[in-house]
């Protein structure tokens, strides 16, 4: 059996956990921790079961009412911070639903579409390497094509050191309240629900990272939207 365990797996697993706390816009992090980040209850623990509401904005994130909603301009670049650090390996990636109203009255239970995704940066001999590991935040541009309106935006950090057994994977996730401002006409599609976003046995969630040593990774969840953005 092969002993080819990565540092972040070695962390312990409390220090490895990580909550998305504050905003960042155009490279600048604006606001205090959670101020337009809705907080969790359940300190950094992760979200294990996927046919849960809580893998929406994560436990307690159902309601935005005392989080602020933040103004940006569709186009612009967002993005988050993490506490501490993306301590285990896998993916991250960012979905976005657009609130019928305020989106601090919004629970999530309309429509996601994918906007972003952080997976492998290679892949050698040694396995996957991510492209997120160890990273203290992260950015992304939100697509000029967004139509206006008010909308969760909901990062998500999918850790695979325990993935291989079913219910191993582990899920961190937060999601931000926006005013998105434009003249964006597109159309939003794949679109998706959560929970019913992912299933518990297929390939990118039920997976052996360590042994035998993968030779590709196929990311969970709907492509990106716009068509042919590259993941």
């Amino acid at each position: 059996l092969t002993t080819l365990l990565t540092a972040s797996a070695r962390l312990p697993s409390t220090l490895a956990h990580w909550n998305y706390d504050r905003l960042i816009h155009n490279g600048k992090i604006v606001g205090d921790y959670y101020s337009y980040i809705r907080q969790t209850t359940n300190a950094n623990s992760p979200i294990t079961d996927i046919t849960s509401l809580d893998m929406r904005c994560n436990a307690g994130g159902a309601s935005g009412k005392k989080t602020q909603t933040y103004t940006i301009k569709a186009g612009d670049e967002i993005g988050f911070t993490v506490n501490n650090v993306f301590g285990h390996p896998g993916p991250q990636q960012v979905y976005i639903s657009k609130a019928p109203a305020a989106v601090s009255d919004y629970d999530g239970s309309g429509s996601w579409t994918k906007i972003y995704s952080l997976t492998t940066k290679a892949i050698t001999d040694q396995g996957l390497q991510w492209a997120g590991d160890g990273m203290t935040s992260f950015r992304f541009t939100i697509p000029s094509s967004v139509p206006a309106g008010e909308y969760l935006v909901r990062a998500e950090g999918l850790a695979l050191h325990g993935a291989g057994e079913k219910g191993g994977a582990q899920w961190y996730m937060g999601c931000a309240q926006i005013k998105i401002t434009g003249s964006g006409t597109g159309v939003l599609s794949p679109s998706v629900k959560i929970p019913g976003l992912y299933k518990a046995d297929e390939p990118g969630i039920l997976i052996n990272i360590y042994y035998p040593t993968p030779t590709s990774y196929k990311v969970p969840g709907p492509a990106l939207w716009p068509a042919g953005t590259q993941e």
